[in-house]
């Protein structure tokens, strides 16, 4: 499914850093996920979407770096091209809203990184790994909609026995 952006009017170069920036931005969401969860299951899962989302960053530096050898990334404050993010403002936010917020934020990822593939049609490594990298963002969606189901029970819990995870 082709997202909504026109990718064709932004540079390549501002891609990358679109890439980047959401790489960048997902992981601390992620960790600031699990430094709020007493879930030791739900931690590690964070934890570990973390560290997928460095390892795209690490693939974007190193594509930035081999387009544009004589620039440094700068990373931008706002991202260039417009996907969604997660916000956690409020701290009485259920945990199943920032895994659908999430889950949004990884589909919008697979459609960007599927669309700027396209780009690199040429360039076969690129295009596959951009293809790749689609498919991983996929793969996060679904550990997260499974999160998203659990976490909707134990919400769903408190509603009929409120103090259920009360201890003794």
């Amino acid at each position: 499914m082709p997202s909504i952006i026109n990718l064709d009017i932004y540079s390549t170069k501002d891609l990358i850093l679109t890439s980047l920036k959401s790489e960048i931005d997902s992981r601390m969401t992620y960790l600031k996920i699990k430094d709020s969860v007493k879930n030791a299951i739900l931690k590690d899962k964070m934890d570990f979407l973390a560290k997928e989302e460095d390892r795209h960053r690490i693939y974007f530096e190193k594509l930035f770096k081999e387009k544009y050898p004589n620039e440094s990334i700068k990373i931008p404050d706002k991202s260039p091209v417009p996907l969604p993010n997660i916000k956690i403002e409020d701290e009485m936010i259920q945990i199943s809203e920032i895994m659908q917020q999430a889950m949004d934020a990884e589909i919008a990822a697979h459609d960007f990184y599927l669309d700027f593939s396209s780009r690199f049609k040429e360039e076969k490594e690129i295009y596959n790994m951009l293809k790749y990298i689609a498919d991983m963002e996929m793969g996060h969606y679904r550990l997260l909609e499974i999160e998203k189901e659990n976490s909707q029970k134990f919400e769903s819990y408190d509603d009929f026995w409120p103090m259920m995870h009360a201890g003794p």
